[in-house]
C-alpha cells in the first residue's frame, strides 16, 4: 500500500469506536451538534494550500476535475466548517455549535506513529468573540480527557494567545510585515521549549544550535537584549496564571494588542477556575504557539504529562494529543465578513496510542462472536436456528460456514477471538442438550494439564445444558469474562 497509510483491524476499530462514543457523549452534553462535510473540497477552500502552476503545494493530496479545477482531500475539519458556515450563514443560529469526526489527510513525510491519514474529532463555536466560548472549549477538552480515563494530574490543557505572542514580537522589534520570516523563526524556537529546554531555545533565538548528530539549525539572530526579553517571557514565574500573566504584561506593556490579549487570558482562566477547573487542569503556558496560520487569539493544547517508553526504550513524556484556538478570519475568506470562531481538535489516533500505553484500550477492544460448530452438514438449519436464538438475545453469534472438521472449526473460533463455542452432535440432539465450551477458561485450564488422557477426561471448561437454557448458559460465560 502507499507509504504512510495502514490497514486497521478489528480490535483497534472496536477500541476506537468505544473511544469515539465517549468523546461524542461529552461534546453533546455541551450542546454541540454533529455535522458531516465531504472528504474532498476545492483546494482554494483549504486556505494557504493553493495550487501552483503545475501542482498544489506540499501538504495536501490534490487532483483536477473534468473542469480543470483543483480538488483536495481535506487537510483538517476546520476549513470545511468555514466553507459550510459561509454557504449557510443566514439560516444558521449564531453562535453555531458543531462537532465533527472523520479522517483527514496530510501529504507530509510519514514516520514512526505519523501517518498520512488519521482521525480527528473537532468541536467549534462560530459566531461569537466572547472569551467565555474559549473558556468553554478548554473545559470541554478537560472533561473529554477524563471521560477517556485519564486522571487529573495525567493531563493539562495549556492556554496561550497568538496576540500575546504578537505583543512579544513587537516588544523585541520584529512585529512588522518585513520581519515575517524572522518572526516565524522565533515562534518555532519558542515552540521547542518542552523538547530543548530554555538553553536550547536561547541558542535558536540567537546564533543557532547544533544538535547531537552535528546538524546545525540557523537561529533567528536576535541580539542579547532581544533574547533576554523572550527568555523572560518564557520563564515568567507566579503562584498562578494571573500572576504569570502580570509578569508577561510588564514585558509587553508598549503593545496594546498584547496587553489586551493578556486581559482576555486572565478572564479565560478566571472563568475556568470559577467553574471548577483549577489551573492544574487548565493553565497558562507561554510556549504554546500552534502551527496553523489562521489562529488569531487564544490557543489551546491538550498535553499528557505521564511518561512512557519510546521505540528505543527511552522514557519520554507522551505530549500533545489535541489542540485548537480562536480563528476569527477564516470564514471571511468566503464572505468578506469577519465571523469570530473558536474550536478544538482531538487527535484520535494519538489518543488511542496513549490509552494503549496506559493499558486502557486493550480491555475495550471487544471479543469475537460465539461460534456454533457444525457437526453434521445435513443439519445446517438446526445449527442456524441455534445461532439465531443467540442473535435474538443480542449476543453476537455465527454458524461456522466453512467445510472443515471439528479441529479446524475450533481453531477458527480461537482465531476469531470467540469467548465460547456451541456444540450439538447427534447424542446432544437425542438428549435435548447443547454443549458450551468456554474457550477462554479452557485455554487457562489446559495450560495446567500435561497428559492428553487427563485433558480428554477433564474436558476443561465444557458443560452440557438443556437446549432451552442455551442463551442463559452463554450469558453466564460472557458475564464471567466481563467481570474478569
Amino acid at each position: 500500500m502507499p507509504k504512510g497509510f495502514r490497514d486497521i483491524e478489528a480490535g483497534e476499530i472496536r477500541a476506537m469506536s468505544g473511544m469515539l462514543a465517549r468523546i461524542r457523549e461529552v461534546y453533546e452534553i455541551y450542546g454541540f451538534e454533529p455535522l458531516e462535510t465531504p472528504a474532498i473540497e476545492y483546494t482554494d477552500a483549504l486556505g494557504k494550500f493553493l495550487p501552483d502552476q503545475d501542482r498544489p503545494n506540499e501538504g495536501v493530496f490534490s487532483f483536477t476535475d473534468e473542469d480543470d479545477r483543483w480538488l483536495s482531500l481535506r487537510y483538517d475539519l476546520t476549513a470545511p466548517l468555514a466553507r459550510y458556515v459561509a454557504a449557510n450563514f443566514d439560516r444558521l443560529p449564531k453562535p453555531f455549535r458543531r462537532y465533527a469526526v472523520g479522517p483527514v489527510w496530510r501529504n507530509e513525510k510519514p514516520g514512526p506513529g505519523r501517518y498520512r491519514q488519521f482521525m480527528q474529532f473537532d468541536a467549534d463555536t462560530v459566531g461569537t468573540d466572547n472569551i467565555a466560548a474559549d473558556a468553554e472549549i478548554c473545559m470541554l477538552a478537560a472533561d473529554t480527557m477524563e471521560a477517556l480515563g485519564f486522571q487529573r494530574g495525567e493531563y493539562v490543557i495549556k492556554v496561550n494567545s497568538r496576540k500575546v505572542l504578537d505583543g512579544v514580537m513587537e516588544a523585541i522589534g520584529v512585529g512588522g510585515p518585513e520581519d515575517a520570516g524572522r518572526r516565524l523563526t522565533v515562534l518555532r524556537a519558542v515552540d521547542k521549549l518542552d523538547r530543548l529546554g530554555i538553553d536550547g531555545v536561547r541558542l535558536l533565538l540567537g546564533p543557532g544550535r547544533k544538535d547531537e548528530s552535528g546538524d546545525f539549525t540557523k537561529g533567528a539572530g536576535l541580539s542579547d537584549v532581544q533574547v533576554a526579553t523572550v527568555v523572560a517571557y518564557l520563564t515568567a514565574q507566579g503562584r498562578d496564571g494571573a500572576e504569570k500573566l502580570a509578569r508577561v504584561e510588564a514585558l509587553i506593556r508598549e503593545s496594546s494588542t498584547g496587553t489586551a490579549a493578556v486581559s482576555d487570558l486572565v478572564d479565560l482562566l478566571s472563568l475556568c477556575q470559577d467553574a471548577g477547573y483549577p489551573q492544574g487542569r487548565i493553565g497558562f503556558d507561554p510556549s504554546v504557539v500552534r502551527g496553523l496560520e489562521y489562529y488569531t487569539g487564544p490557543v489551546f493544547e491538550a498535553e499528557l504529562t505521564f511518561e512512557v517508553r519510546n521505540e528505543e526504550g527511552q522514557t519520554v513524556r507522551f505530549g500533545s494529543v489535541g489542540g485548537g484556538g480562536r480563528y476569527d478570519d477564516l470564514v471571511a475568506r468566503f464572505t468578506g465578513q469577519r465571523v469570530p470562531a473558536t474550536g478544538f481538535s482531538m487527535g484520535v489516533s494519538r489518543l488511542q496510542a496513549a490509552l494503549a500505553a496506559r493499558g486502557k484500550a486493550k480491555a475495550r477492544a471487544g471479543r469475537g462472536p460465539v461460534v456454533v460448530l457444525v457437526m453434521d452438514r445435513s443439519e445446517l438449519p438446526r445449527y442456524q436456528r441455534l445461532a439465531q436464538q443467540l442473535r435474538a438475545a443480542r449476543i453476537p453469534a455465527e454458524m461456522y460456514l466453512g467445510t472443515s472438521g471439528m479441529k479446524a472449526q475450533m481453531k477458527y473460533a480461537d482465531r476469531r477471538g470467540s469467548p465460547c463455542v456451541v456444540i450439538q452432535g447427534g447424542d446432544e440432539v437425542a438428549r435435548g442438550e447443547v454443549q458450551i465450551k468456554d474457550l477462554i477458561e479452557g485455554a487457562r485450564l489446559s495450560a495446567t494439564i500435561t497428559d492428553s488422557k487427563e485433558w480428554r477426561e477433564a474436558r476443561p471448561a465444557q458443560v452440557s445444558v438443556p437446549e432451552a437454557e442455551l442463551v442463559s448458559a452463554v450469558r453466564s460465560v460472557l458475564a464471567r469474562h466481563e467481570r474478569g
